[in-house]
């Protein structure tokens, strides 16, 4: 069994509350749970108004495919357009 655990930073600069903050990572979340099968939330963060960080978590039993399918989220939520993508993280761990 291979875990990717992908940590990934937005930034929402537009953004002047908590309740703004959380509409545009509710559509970010609901988009990428429809279209992968992978697990997502906020990880850090919370109080902050214009920067999230995200936690995206996918399992098999293929190295390849853990990492590409974790880069193809990341790819997606880019594409959205609807926060600019800071820093991320992805580690992989075989079980």
């Amino acid at each position: 069994m291979v875990v990717g655990v992908l940590k990934l930073t937005l930034f929402l600069p537009e953004n002047h509350s908590l309740k703004g903050k959380r509409q545009v990572l509710r559509a970010i979340k609901d988009r990428v749970r429809n279209k992968f099968n992978v697990s997502i939330a906020e990880s850090d963060n919370h109080d902050l108004w214009q920067r999230a960080e995200l936690g995206i978590c996918q399992v098999g039993s293929d190295r390849n495919f853990v990492d590409s399918a974790l880069r193809e989220v990341v790819r997606f939520i880019d594409s959205l357009g609807l926060a600019p993508l800071g820093e991320e993280t992805l580690d992989i761990t075989n079980y």
